[in-house]
């Protein structure tokens, strides 16, 4: 039943799966969050637990960054074992002020340049929706614990780096301005794009790490730990 990215068993992973980029903080949340967690892979260090949250069998596993990554981690979790649920617990940098430093955004599309879906599928849709009625389990998580989301489209980005250019407006603030895009993360297109041709569910809460508009920036610890308020809503969804 393994894979060539993942040694786990039929059985190992449960039917609804949060999926961080970082495999360490999988290992945070594992370790904090679920009862008798136990590690099912950890090929080429991407690191997978499954558990139980409040009695409900859970799994944890990282992505690492960008689209062909998560391209192939949730590919394999909806063909090969059994995910029917995948949510992406992700950090984002904030292109309005309207989303502030350590804000939970919750996405209700994700825009991209990526050829990702075309390539996998002939897909030519620039924003990729995540799965409503997960999106509706995570509104009710959060609304139960009091904790506030930010909901709106996202940008998912290939490319961290880019060249400086003096072009005015910037390419984000047309991003903002013209797509409607609150913040950027790198993995959520090809996540949404997956679970849409496999008819599974798909969806992708993020914590506001840094920001465009403002000079705050988290630390690669805070990253890896204190996110704590998106990992608690991730848990509570029931679907």
């Amino acid at each position: 039943m393994s894979t060539p990215h993942n040694r786990a068993e039929k059985g190992d992973f449960a039917r609804t799966v949060l999926m961080p980029g970082d495999p360490l903080r999988a290992k945070f949340i594992a370790e904090t969050f679920l009862e008798n967690p136990r590690l099912v892979t950890d090929v080429r260090g991407m690191l997978g637990y499954t558990g139980t949250y409040q009695g409900r069998p859970v799994s944890v596993m990282g992505s690492g960054m960008g689209m062909p990554s998560i391209g192939i981690y949730s590919y394999e979790l909806y063909t090969q074992y059994g995910v029917e649920n995948i949510i992406r617990i992700g950090s984002a940098g904030s292109y309005t002020e309207k989303a502030k430093l350590f804000d939970v955004l919750l996405s209700t599309g994700a825009y991209s340049e990526s050829n990702y879906a075309v390539t996998q599928s002939g897909d030519t849709d620039e924003i990729q929706r995540p799965s409503q009625a997960l999106n509706e389990a995570l509104r009710r998580s959060a609304a139960a614990q009091n904790i506030p989301l930010i909901e709106g489209v996202i940008h998912s980005a290939d490319v961290f780096y880019r060249e400086p250019s003096d072009e005015k407006p910037a390419y984000w603030e047309r991003l903002r301005d013209e797509k409607g895009c609150l913040a950027v993360e790198m993995e959520s297109f090809a996540l949404f794009h997956n679970a849409k041709v496999l008819g599974k569910n798909a969806a992708c809460l993020l914590t506001i790490s840094d920001s465009f508009v403002s000079p705050e920036i988290t630390t690669a610890e805070q990253r890896q730990t204190s996110f704590t308020a998106m990992m608690k809503v991730a848990l509570g969804a029931e679907l």
